[in-house]
C-alpha cells in the first residue's frame, strides 16, 4: 500500500497566524500556490487560501498589510496523516470536494501538503473518480454528502495544541 508520505510535497510553505495577509499573498505568488497551511510552530491551526484573502479582505476593501492571517483563515481544516493510504485520502478528498490538504504526522505536526495533482502524478491510484467527486456541485449547504469536518479544539480544551 502506497502512503501519503510517498507522494506528498514535504516542507510546504506555511504562514503564522500573526503574519499579514499581504505577506501570505506574496508567499502564494512566490511558491505558485493557492493555499497555505497556518501553523503555530509546526502545529496546524488552519488554512488560508487566495479565495479567503479575496472574499474576506479585498472584497470589503480592507488593507491587506493591516490584516492578519488569523483574521481571514479557515480554522476548520480537513487533514490526513502521513502514514495513511493513498486510496483512503483520495476518498476523503472526494467526499469533502477538496483538491489539497495538509499532511501531519502522528505527533500532530505539519510535515507537508498533498494535492490531487501529486496523487495523479506520483501514485498508481485512480484519481478520475475523485476528480469527478470534487467537480460535482455541492448540495445546498455546501458540505457534500456525509462529509465529516474535523475541528481544531479551542485552546482552552487543548491547551493551545492541535
Amino acid at each position: 500500500m502506497q502512503t501519503i508520505s510517498e507522494v506528498m510535497t514535504p516542507d510546504a510553505a506555511l504562514v503564522r497566524p500573526d503574519d499579514s495577509i499581504a505577506d501570505a499573498a506574496q508567499l502564494m505568488r512566490d511558491w505558485d500556490v493557492g493555499a497555505l497551511p497556518v501553523c503555530n510552530g509546526k502545529r496546524l491551526m488552519g488554512m488560508i487560501t487566495d479565495r479567503d484573502i479575496t472574499v474576506r479582505a479585498v472584497a470589503d476593501q480592507r488593507d491587506p498589510a493591516d490584516m492578519r492571517v488569523a483574521d481571514v483563515m479557515t480554522d476548520e481544516v480537513l487533514w490526513c496523516y502521513d502514514d495513511q493510504g493513498v486510496d483512503e485520502v483520495l476518498r476523503q478528498m472526494g467526499d469533502a470536494q477538496i483538491r489539497r490538504m495538509p499532511v501531519i504526522n502522528r505527533d500532530n505536526q505539519l510535515v507537508g501538503m498533498v494535492a490531487l495533482g501529486d496523487l495523479a502524478t506520483r501514485s498508481d491510484a485512480d484519481t478520475d473518480g475523485t476528480l469527478e467527486d470534487i467537480s460535482a456541485p455541492a448540495d445546498k449547504d455546501g458540505q457534500g454528502d456525509e462529509v465529516v469536518r474535523l475541528h481544531r479544539p479551542s485552546s482552552d480544551q487543548a491547551g493551545g495544541l492541535f
